[in-house]
């Protein structure tokens, strides 16, 4: 597997992306903002994720995402992990993340990967989306933010 970010001008994998986060317009406005890296196999874009600057010192790690037929596999991992050493390489302090209260995988991946839960957004997803969602047969309602100092 290699990643790789993307070039300027290069669309971003809206289909990966989509799996992680179902609004395209949040998507594509983060996506603008920050920089685009792609996990590839074979030229096929496997996943992906975005790091965002969001404040001073600290990157947000946003929308972390695998083809669902390579689930299991230890890809999410491997993204998390370059994210976080992409992030120090490039002198952030401080990576944060935030994933939905229902996300019960990403949550423990997060941490595995030494994130510690910081803080609830309540409401978060009820606010900002338009359409329920569930996830692990639960409400998807308020999103739960990690972080962890490089």
């Amino acid at each position: 597997m290699r990643i790789r970010k993307l070039e300027l001008g290069e669309r971003p994998p809206m289909e990966l992306l989509l799996l992680a986060d179902p609004s395209e317009d949040l998507i594509k406005e983060y996506a603008r903002i920050g920089d685009c890296y792609v996990a590839e196999i074979d030229d096929e874009s496997i996943g992906a994720y975005v790091l965002m600057p969001s404040g001073t010192g600290t990157v947000e790690l946003k929308n972390i995402t695998v083809a669902e037929h390579l689930h299991g596999r230890g890809i999410g991992k491997g993204l998390v992990l370059d994210a976080i050493r992409t992030a120090k390489s490039h002198g952030y302090k401080r990576i944060e993340v935030g994933t939905g209260n229902s996300s019960i995988g990403q949550l423990a991946l997060y941490q595995k990967c030494g994130f510690r839960i910081e803080r609830v957004e309540r409401d978060f997803f009820i606010k900002n989306y338009k359409e329920e969602i569930f996830e692990n047969g639960i409400r998807c309602i308020d999103m739960i933010r990690l972080s962890q100092t490089l």
